[in-house]
C-alpha cells in the first residue's frame, strides 16, 4: 500500500521548526499569516507579553460584503490593511512568520503588499 502524504502535518512540522528561531518582541513583533480554504488571516503578535497587537482577515465586514475569499487579490488587501494598522500603532518593523507555508502565491502577495505599504521585514 502507498503511504499518503499528510500535507497539513508537514506544514505544522515546518512551522514548529521555524518558530524555534522566530519570536516577536515589543520592538519588533511577529507578523503571522494563516490561510484556510475560505479565508486569510494576519496578526501582529508580541510574544514577550503574549498579546495580539493588530489583526486583519477576509472575515471583516467590508471584505465580506465584497465577497472576497482566500485568493491573491484578498491577500494583497489583507497585507495593506495589516501594514496600515501596524503603522498606526507605531510599529515599523516586524518579523515575518509564514507559518510553514511556502513563500509563494498568497503568502508572497501578502508580504509584498505589506512591504509596499511601508512595513519593514
Amino acid at each position: 500500500m502507498f503511504k499518503r502524504i499528510d500535507k497539513k502535518a508537514n506544514r505544522k512540522a515546518r512551522h514548529e521548526r521555524n518558530r524555534k528561531n522566530l519570536a516577536g518582541t515589543a520592538d519588533r513583533p511577529r507578523l503571522n499569516v494563516y490561510k484556510s480554504n475560505q479565508n486569510i488571516y494576519a496578526q501582529i503578535i508580541d510574544d514577550e507579553n503574549g498579546v495580539t497587537l493588530a489583526s486583519a482577515s477576509t472575515l471583516e465586514k467590508e471584505l465580506r460584503e465584497e465577497n472576497t475569499h482566500a485568493n491573491i487579490a484578498a491577500a494583497k488587501v489583507i497585507g495593506e490593511r495589516i501594514a496600515k494598522r501596524a503603522l498606526d500603532l507605531g510599529i515599523e518593523s516586524v518579523v515575518f512568520d509564514r507559518s510553514g507555508y511556502l513563500y509563494q502565491g498568497k503568502v508572497k502577495e501578502l508580504a509584498d503588499s505589506a512591504r509596499a505599504a511601508g512595513l519593514k521585514f
